[in-house]
């Protein structure tokens, strides 16, 4: 239920008692209705029973709407059927998804009246739902569990999917801490997750829906904007595909062809990457091109079309591509190109037949549907295949297990080829050295270069898709600790730490033997308690790492002569050794610091001498900013902004840590924030810039520079500012200038200025 559900919600809305069984029910035949091609013999009474379970299992339950709580199982049923593409034993989870956790029924009564396979379902489904609601050290045992449910049976993934996609349809009731954790859990794991399982329509639905409560202002802004041009888009559509369908008619095609606008989120990310305003960003659309065909001829169909498009348009080489002969490894197979249209206008294509649409919006499902024997394999089963190796290797702290999950099986891909043409796909971003343990563990090991496409290259070279490499070994080469910064797989990473490991229990071997011999001396036992009592005297976690400090000489076993004997057992000095500082990564509970959840702390203002805080490095927010508090072991109280690039992370695994903020008005202290202009470098066009800036605006400037080429400038501009109004007038202001281009800011790391 992702803590949607309440029992005591306020009622927004007033349907009553008789109107809401009408709509129950009303839900339910709709739900029947999308279902009847799947329905066999006996379904629609094994539908009845889990419907009627859900029903009375949530008879009291509302959702913080108001409504019923059973609304939101059969919404995820929906989603399930019409989104996904699944079937009657997925749509029979749906329904219960939440019932085992949140009320009376239990696992036994699934079992009982629906078989093992639905229970285990549902079992996994439950445990999911701890994996980024609770605290840190839970997670890693609880993601883990997700996983191994998932490479034993996708289904848990797909329909915990669909419930997560209904709550962020449904997030505007939420209080607004709620809202901001749940989308930043959504976009941190469930949107690459959904991407990955090919699902990219809710990939994309949930990327838009979190960027509307974690940037509602930029949302609104881009939203407004797309209304605006719609019109105007819609007919250059229509122009641009004109051409185009007549000549697929003239040469005998079975095809559709329609414009599609881009999601708020991509074009926003466009707009940041490229630093470009709206109306700058070339492709707000696409056009795709679905083409009916036996499925034999079906690539050869989508590069005559694609002949026949840039026959009408000229293309750009550098924009082709070709995932018909390297289809992505969560099934997506297409075309695609980027040519010049009418009026000098980038517009993108995509082509692709009806098997490789089905795939591309109901991802895993439609894949099994089409599931064929081939020479490669079924790309998903590979992909399963080293999950399940990585968690069998995974000895890290959540957070890191999570990182790691994230960058190694959700990031995009690349495509490197062996000497002997093979093709290994490969996240983005791996090393020579990742490819070296992609091809076996013991290459990896011996790893002291490669060749790519011919070239010598170090083993952290980053490789590029359609590299060939080759990796260059040695006998004598071994680990080392540096290599864990060189490589990006979990595969990689497993092998590495076992590798050192290993290498440590041959270290400290030797360490047990100087400890054997220094107690026999002392006439005490080499006895495991004595061992373990020494470990905790020196606060090790372990007696391997004992062994380990004594062989590499940091722990002097001269200091033993302290110690006492008694019966072969060993006695420790009091008071024991100074604490050593805590070197854990960030991942533990902060308790006993005197802060509610529920706090609303005012960052500035009157009672401001009374926090500690320091604003993140990260983000530079200035009063105006979105921002929340996070709680950090050993520095207090960080202020950060909520699109900050670390913003996500941290409130969907320390959400325990994130305390509600608010900024107050105070004009006697300035923040410093950066300004970046670009614009045409003519005579007196900085002298216009700092005199609205120091003359009209009495803005303070810390600092300027300015760099001019081939008739463009480019400035950096530090100011300081006291709120985000301010910062908004003066961004206003320097557009207005004539020459300007681009005004955006940036975050310089400077503290901020007293003025007092």
């Amino acid at each position: 239920m992702d803590a949607f559900d309440t029992q005591a919600a306020p009622l927004r809305y007033n349907l009553s008692e008789e109107q809401e069984r009408k709509e129950i029910v009303r839900q339910y035949r709709a739900l029947l209705k999308v279902l009847k091609p799947k329905l066999k013999s006996g379904d629609k009474e094994v539908l009845r029973r889990a419907f009627e379970m859900a029903v009375d299992a949530h008879r009291t339950m509302r959702r913080k709407s108001g409504e019923p709580y059973i609304f939101h199982p059969l919404a995820v049923s929906r989603i399930c059927v019409e989104e996904i593409g699944l079937g009657v034993r997925s749509t029979i989870c749906a329904l219960l998804h939440d019932s085992v956790e949140d009320t009376d029924v239990t696992l036994e009564d699934v079992q009982r009246e629906f078989g093992g396979e639905i229970a285990r379902i549902i079992d996994g489904l439950t445990k999911i739902r701890n994996v980024v609601d609770t605290n840190a050290s839970q997670q890693a045992e609880n993601f883990k569990k997700i996983l191994l449910t998932l490479t034993d049976d996708p289904r848990v993934i797909l329909i915990k999917l669909a419930d997560r996609l209904h709550n962020m349809r449904t997030l505007d009731s939420m209080k607004r801490e709620k809202q901001l954790k749940v989308s930043s859990e959504t976009v941190y794991v469930y949107a690459p997750l959904a991407h990955r399982m090919g699902l990219y329509a809710i990939k994309t639905e949930m990327e838009d829906l979190a960027m509307k409560y974690l940037e509602p202002d930029i949302y609104r802004q881009i939203a407004r904007k797309l209304a605006e041009t719609r019109r105007e888009r819609t007919r250059y559509i229509n122009e641009f595909i004109r051409p185009i369908r007549e000549k697929m008619e003239r040469a005998g095609f079975a095809f559709e062809i329609h414009g599609r606008p881009k999601s708020i989120h991509s074009i926003w990310n466009k707009m940041k990457k490229k630093g470009v305003e709206f109306e700058e960003v070339y492709d707000l659309f696409a056009i795709r091109i679905i083409i009916d065909g036996p499925q034999e001829r079906e690539k050869e169909d989508c590069w005559k079309a694609y002949s026949l498009v840039t026959d009408m348009y000229t293309p750009s080489p550098e924009r082709l591509r070709d995932w018909l002969s390297n289809p992505k490894s969560n099934g997506y197979e297409a075309l695609h190109t980027t040519v010049m249209g009418p009026q000098g206008r980038w517009v993108e294509v995509q082509i692709r037949s009806r098997r490789m649409n089905e795939i591309a919006e109901k991802g895993l499902a439609a894949h099994w549907k089409y599931k064929e024997g081939g020479q490669e394999g079924d790309r998903f089963d590979q992909w399963f295949g080293q999950i399940r190796e990585a968690l069998g290797h995974q000895e890290l702290s959540s957070i890191d297990f999570l990182q790691d999950f994230k960058t190694s099986f959700l990031a995009e891909e690349i495509y490197v080829f062996t000497p002997k043409g093979d093709v290994r796909m490969l996240p983005v971003g791996s090393s020579a050295l990742d490819f070296a343990f992609a091809i076996h563990s013991a290459v990896g090991s011996r790893c002291i270069g490669a060749k790519v496409n011919h070239k010598l290259v170090p083993i952290g070279h980053r490789l590029r898709s359609g590299d060939q490499v080759e990796i260059i070994t040695s006998g004598k080469q071994k680990p080392h600790e540096d290599w864990l910064k060189l490589v990006t797989t979990a595969r990689a990473k497993s092998r590495i730490k076992d590798a050192l490991r290993e290498e440590k229990r041959k270290v400290a071997e030797d360490g047990r033997q100087q400890l054997e011999r220094k107690l026999s001396a002392m006439g005490a036992a080499c006895s495991h308690p004595n061992f373990e009592l020494l470990a905790e005297y020196y606060r090790l976690p372990s007696t391997l790492e004992l062994f380990y400090r004594i062989a590499i000489r940091s722990i002097d076993l001269k200091d033993l002569k302290e110690f006492r004997v008694t019966v072969d057992r060993l006695e420790a000095p009091r008071p024991v050794l100074p604490e050593p500082v805590d070197v854990r990564p960030e991942a533990e509970s902060v308790r006993g610091q005197g802060l509610r959840k529920e706090t609303e702390l005012v960052i500035f203002g009157e009672s401001s001498d009374r926090i500690l805080y320091q604003l993140a490095n990260c983000c530079k927010p200035i009063p105006g900013d979105d921002v929340f508090g996070f709680l950090s072991i050993g520095k207090g109280l960080i202020i950060h902004r909520t699109n900050c690039p670390n913003a996500a992370r941290l409130m969907a695994n320390y959400a325990h840590r994130v305390v509600k903020t608010k900024w107050a008005k105070n004009k006697e202290i300035s923040f410093l924030t950066g300004l970046r202009i670009t614009g045409i470098d003519d005579v007196g066009v900085i002298h216009k810039i700092t005199n609205l800036i120091s003359g009209e605006l009495r803005i303070n400037i810390n600092a300027l520079t300015v760099e001019a080429k081939d008739g463009i400038f480019e400035g950096n501009i530090r100011v300081y500012v006291h709120d985000r109004d301010e910062f908004d007038r003066l961004v206003e202001n320097l557009k207005q200038l004539p020459g300007i281009h681009s005004v955006e800011r940036y975050d310089p790391d400077t503290p901020p200025q007293d003025n007092g």
